[in-house]
């Protein structure tokens, strides 16, 4: 299974069948912290918020409940650099999700001014 890259996940943004999860901390999701490399901060569109840390101690029941997706759902990971959100793509893939990194994350995402981005 080969990660999702930045053209596939704009495309996607709209698509209800994939969700798109953000595993970086609570304050890197809304913009109130990030990385000084980065032009922009906050959040990709439509994202929804998992930290990495709470999932590692979730349980695939309540991986489920939090997600709000069913086993087999597709999901698209990413963080700040994609070393989280690859982490975060094996514990999903052991919960039985077919999920997909975006190693690009944040790092790339925040860079193209096209890209829709929300904070708060």
């Amino acid at each position: 299974m080969s990660d999702i890259d930045r053209d596939e996940l704009a495309r996607r943004l709209d698509d209800e069948t994939l969700a798109l999860v953000d595993v970086r901390s609570e304050a890197e999701f809304t913009g109130a912290l990030g990385a000084c490399c980065d032009p922009r901060q906050g959040r990709i569109a439509g994202a929804l918020h998992l930290d990495l840390q709470e999932l590692m101690e979730l349980t695939a029941p309540e991986i489920e409940e939090r997600l709000g997706r069913p086993p087999g759902a597709e999901i698209a990971t990413y963080c700040h650099s994609g070393s989280r959100s690859a982490l975060a793509v094996q514990i999903l893939r052991a919960a039985g999700y077919d999920a997909r990194n975006y190693a690009g994350s944040w790092h790339e995402w925040s860079r193209d001014d096209s890209l829709p981005v929300e904070t708060g």
